[in-house]
């Protein structure tokens, strides 16, 4: 009988070792991601000016507790949710949508179940209270805008104390006045702040289930000029918007805006 020599002890627990790394890093990112914190990129600009094309999320998954798309695949395996807390209004939360479960949303909550929200001539009604909304300026920005002009940014109050800014592209467009829309129960109704260029529960998406909601969005890590490629890195010094990385989401609106 041969005895392994000391070079293969070695070679064959080094490899072992290595393996048992990996595995235990892909099991630890596996728990981090579907309990505590999942990235998420921004792919269009319906929520603009809050969040950009190119910035790159932390999303709280326990914020709501657990439904079976905190899941890796969504893995049917228990309906409804667990350990939840409902979410504020004024939050914004990555959700699935309705119609095409493998499609990620992410808007603000405007209505909790029960509420009734409508928009008559661009001013946002809660329960036949108008919101309290508040022009501060133009910004002829492209990158924040998506325009080349300059567009009027209003500042919203939400009952709650909730503030944000929102986009008014141009004025009486098809979103500026809606019908009531009377959330049901379990239920909620998500809007973009980019007002005039979001799919959102006034237009296709509609009511939200409790179930769908994935999660909340807190940080944002990274953030890069639209249409630039995170790979890149010799473009970093110009195309990563250094004054973007590490803020929050729910931060008092600075939005840079020009004239009053």
């Amino acid at each position: 009988m041969s005895v392994p020599s000391k070079s293969e002890t070695k070679k064959s627990g080094g490899l072992g070792e290595t393996v048992s790394v990996i595995v235990q890093a892909l099991l630890l990112a596996l728990v981090i991601r579907t309990l505590l914190f999942q990235p998420f990129s921004i792919p269009s600009g319906s929520m603009r000016p809050t969040l950009l094309e190119g910035d790159y999320l932390f999303v709280s998954k326990y914020a709501y507790g657990y439904s079976r798309f905190s899941l890796p695949f969504g893995l049917d395996l228990f309906s409804g949710r667990i350990w939840s807390t409902e979410p504020k209004r004024g939050d914004v939360v990555v959700f699935k949508l309705p119609s095409d479960t493998s499609v990620d949303y992410i808007k603000r909550v405007i209505g909790l179940p029960g509420d009734k929200v409508q928009v008559r001539g661009g001013v946002l009604y809660i329960n036949d209270q108008a919101v309290k909304r508040e022009r501060i300026g133009t910004i002829d920005n492209p990158d924040v805008t998506e325009v080349n002009r300059p567009v009027e940014v209003y500042r919203e109050t939400l009952p709650d104390g909730v503030t944000y800014d929102t986009l008014d592209l141009a004025p009486n467009s098809i979103g500026d006045d809606t019908r009531v829309f009377e959330v049901p129960a379990g239920h909620y109704f998500m809007m973009g702040d980019n007002r005039d260029n979001s799919l959102d529960s006034r237009f296709g998406v509609g009511y939200v289930p409790f179930e769908n909601l994935v999660g909340r969005a807190n940080i944002i890590f990274f953030s890069i000029a639209d249409k630039a490629s995170p790979l890149e890195i010799w473009k970093w010094p110009t195309d990563v918007r250094f004054n973007r990385l590490l803020s929050s989401v729910n931060a008092t609106p600075h939005t840079a805006v020009t004239g009053n």
